[in-house]
C-alpha cells in the first residue's frame, strides 16, 4: 500500500449507507414467510413446528425459514422489535405487534 492511500474501511461507522443489516435483511425475509403463510392459511396459528419455502431475489434454490419458531421467539421478544417491525406484522394481521 502506497503511505498516501487511506486503508480500506472495515469498521461499523464504514459500513453505512451500504444497505440494511444482516440482522435486518433476515427480519424481511421472516416477514416475507410469514406474508406467504397468511396469503395461503389466513390468520390461523402458525404451528410451532411449521417451516416455510420462500424465494429470495437473486437465489436459485429456494430459502427455507423456520417460521414457527421464528414467531414464537418474536411474539416472546416483541419488546425489543423497533417501531418499523411491529407495524410491519401489524399489516399482516398479527394482532399481539
Amino acid at each position: 500500500m502506497e503511505p498516501d492511500q487511506a486503508p480500506p474501511a472495515t469498521s461499523a461507522a464504514g459500513r453505512t449507507g451500504k444497505g440494511p443489516s444482516k440482522a435486518q435483511q433476515a427480519f424481511q425475509r421472516r416477514l416475507a414467510a410469514l406474508a406467504q403463510w397468511v396469503e395461503w392459511e389466513g390468520d390461523r396459528p402458525v404451528p410451532r413446528s411449521h417451516s416455510e419455502q420462500i424465494t429470495i431475489d437473486g437465489e436459485t434454490e429456494p430459502a427455507t425459514v423456520k417460521l414457527g419458531v421464528w414467531v414464537s421467539n418474536t411474539k416472546t421478544r416483541r419488546d425489543k422489535l423497533t417501531a418499523e417491525q411491529q407495524d410491519a406484522l401489524r399489516e399482516l394481521g398479527i394482532s399481539w405487534a
